[in-house]
């Protein structure tokens, strides 16, 4: 579990974490616990998405894969364990109204779920269907739901609620697909030292991404329309909203 997990990483989830509660004008030490069980799932998925039944993929933050260095057995079960330690983290550790707590706890859980992550990834080892519409559904749930949880458990941490919270929630979803089309633009143009793990990966493995499906030019024109909506949506939201802007931009621009 600490093998993967303090391996490196862009930690982009947490981080949205905790730069939500800074547009919020909240501490943002107020939901380290919720923002680092975040992480802890997102490992978990790393994990088995890099299993030989899965993608199975042997370098993953510029190390050996988990099940590489231990393991299938022992990497299934660091991934459950990573998982488990999330849930633990949230019950003991995070502050506030107990509610509350649950309410954001929720929110993450039905991210990694089969509404979210679990659904995504399902669709990316079953589905045929190449189209446009279907890939981004695909990665909507694959990717950016947790993207999505790691901005909207701040709101439901602070009981916000309505309009208000329209731009804030717009920007999240929008945030997730933006990551997943930079992420399959790198798979072909970025750099593996850059990248922690091969280039290319997806290609050897038949997976469907927007450079696949639209070419690596168009790809591009997706990521900057993303962006901008994004960015747009950030607009619209109430608050301190710098650093999200920050981070929108940091994932266009990371090594195109």
């Amino acid at each position: 579990m600490r093998y993967s997990l303090l391996a490196g990483g862009k930690r982009i989830r947490p981080v949205l974490t905790l730069a939500t509660a800074e547009a919020l004008e909240r501490p943002s030490a107020e939901v380290l616990p919720l923002a680092a069980a975040i992480e802890l799932i997102h490992t978990y998925s790393l994990i088995h998405d890099d299993l030989p039944a899965m993608d199975d993929d042997r370098l993953r933050r510029g190390q050996l894969t988990c099940h590489v260095a231990y393991g299938e057995d022992v990497a299934i079960l660091a991934g459950d364990g990573l998982f488990a330690e999330a849930m633990r983290l949230v019950l003991e550790q995070q502050t506030g109204e107990p509610g509350l707590v649950l309410a954001a706890l929720r929110a993450v859980v039905d991210a990694a779920g089969v509404g979210g992550m679990v659904g995504g990834q399902y669709l990316d080892v079953t589905a045929a269907d190449d189209s446009g519409a279907e890939l981004r559904h695909l990665h909507e749930l694959k990717t950016g739901r947790l993207i999505g949880a790691s901005v909207e458990c701040v709101l439901h941490l602070n009981g916000l609620t309505g309009p208000a919270t329209i731009g804030l929630r717009r920007f999240a979803a929008e945030l997730g697909v933006l990551f997943q089309i930079v992420d399959d633009i790198l798979d072909v143009t970025g750099d593996e030292a850059e990248l922690g793990k091969p280039r290319g990966s997806d290609e050897r493995h038949g997976k469907r991404t927007y450079v696949s499906v639209f070419g690596l030019d168009r790809a591009r024109e997706l990521a900057a329309e993303s962006h901008g909506n994004a960015r747009a949506a950030l607009s619209e939201a109430q608050g301190r909203t710098g650093a999200l802007e920050q981070i929108t931009d940091y994932i266009l621009n990371r090594q195109q």
